[in-house]
C-alpha cells in the first residue's frame, strides 16, 4: 500500500542540506567579508541580490555559482530517506528561505528534483547579462506578511502551510503532514499543524529551541532529529506508522510498506531503528 495519505513538508537550508545554501555560495566564491560588512544595512534577501551582482561585476560566472551548489554538502542517508519517501507514494514539498536556482541545481545535482511536487522559495532567475536575481517570496515593501512570529520579513512559512493544508482539506481523503525543520522561520509552521501531524525539528537548532520552551502551543506530535541517520529513521518511522494506522482503520494490510521500509532502511526492528530519537514532551 502506498503513502499516499502522508505529505512531507521540509525545509531546505540545514535540514536537507547541511549547510546555509546562501553563506555557502559567498564563502566559496570569496565573498565573506563584504557580505559581512554589508549585512548590517539591508535585509537578508535583498543582500543576496546584490551580493550576485558584486559578484557578477567581478567576473564570476553563472557556472562558477553552478560549479559551488553542486559541492555543496549533503548527508546520503537524506538523499536515499528522500527517494525512499517518494518511491512509497509520498507528496513531499520544500518551504524554504533559500531561492529557486540554487534549490532546483542542488536537487537535480542528487537526482532529487522529480521527488518534490512543491517548492515554495524566494524567486530567483539569470538575466540577459548572465547576472543571478533573487528576490523576496513575499513582497515585504509593498505587502508585508505582518506575522507576529520570528518569521524574516520576505517569507512567512507559516501563511505557505496554511495554503498548503487549504489545498490538502478539498481532497476526499485526510492528509497527514510530517514538518521537518532546523530554523526560526520553522517554528511558526509548526504551530500550524494539527493533531496527527508531526513536527521533527533538528536538535538544538533555533526551532528545537522555540519548540521545546513553547511545547504546549503546538497540536503535533514532536520527535527532534540530529543528522543524516536520524532524519531517515524519523522520516520513514513516521511514514510508516501513519500508513499501518490509516490501514488498520480502514482494515487494511500494511505489512508490506513496513516490510519494504525496514529492509531498505531500517535496519532491525522499527523500534530499535528509532530507539535513539527523542520525543520532546508536552
Amino acid at each position: 500500500m502506498a503513502a499516499s495519505d502522508v505529505v512531507v513538508v521540509m525545509d531546505f537550508d540545514k535540514t536537507i542540506i547541511d549547510c546555509d545554501s546562501d553563506n555557502w555560495v559567498v564563502d566559496e566564491l570569496g565573498a565573506t567579508e563584504l557580505f559581512n560588512e554589508l549585512l548590517p544595512t539591508m535585509p537578508w534577501n535583498s543582500l543576496m541580490d546584490r551580493m550576485m551582482k558584486e559578484l557578477h561585476s567581478q567576473g564570476t560566472k553563472i557556472e562558477d555559482i553552478v560549479a559551488v551548489l553542486k559541492r555543496t554538502p549533503i548527508h546520503s542517508r537524506i538523499i536515499q530517506a528522500i527517494k525512499s519517501a517518494y518511491a512509497f507514494g509520498c507528496d513531499l514539498k520544500i518551504v524554504s528561505d533559500a531561492n529557486v536556482f540554487f534549490i532546483d541545481t542542488i536537487l537535480k545535482h542528487h537526482g532529487l528534483k522529480e521527488c518534490f511536487s512543491e517548492i515554495n522559495t524566494n524567486p530567483s532567475f539569470v538575466d540577459e547579462e548572465g547576472r543571478l536575481r533573487i528576490f523576496p517570496y513575499h513582497d515585504f515593501t509593498e505587502h508585508p506578511h505582518g506575522c507576529p512570529h520570528p518569521c524574516p520579513p520576505n517569507m512567512c512559512k507559516g501563511i505557505v502551510i496554511e495554503r498548503i493544508q487549504a489545498s490538502l482539506s478539498a481532497m476526499e481523503e485526510k492528509k497527514t503532514i510530517i514538518y521537518m525543520g532546523d530554523g526560526l522561520g520553522d517554528f511558526c509552521p509548526s504551530l500550524k499543524l494539527g493533531d496527527g501531524d508531526y513536527m521533527l525539528p533538528r536538535k538544538d537548532f533555533p526551532v528545537w529551541d522555540l519548540v521545546c520552551k513553547n511545547r504546549s502551543l503546538i497540536k503535533a506530535e514532536v520527535c527532534e532529529w540530529s543528522n543524516g541517520e536520524e532524519f531517515e529513521h524519523a522520516l520513514l518511522h513516521f511514514i510508516t506508522k501513519i500508513t499501518i494506522d490509516k490501514s488498520n482503520t480502514n482494515g487494511n494490510n500494511a505489512a508490506q510498506l513496513y516490510s519494504d521500509c525496514k529492509v531498505q532502511t531500517m535496519p532491525g526492528s522499527s523500534h530499535q531503528a528509532f530507539s535513539q530519537t527523542l520525543y520532546v514532551p508536552h
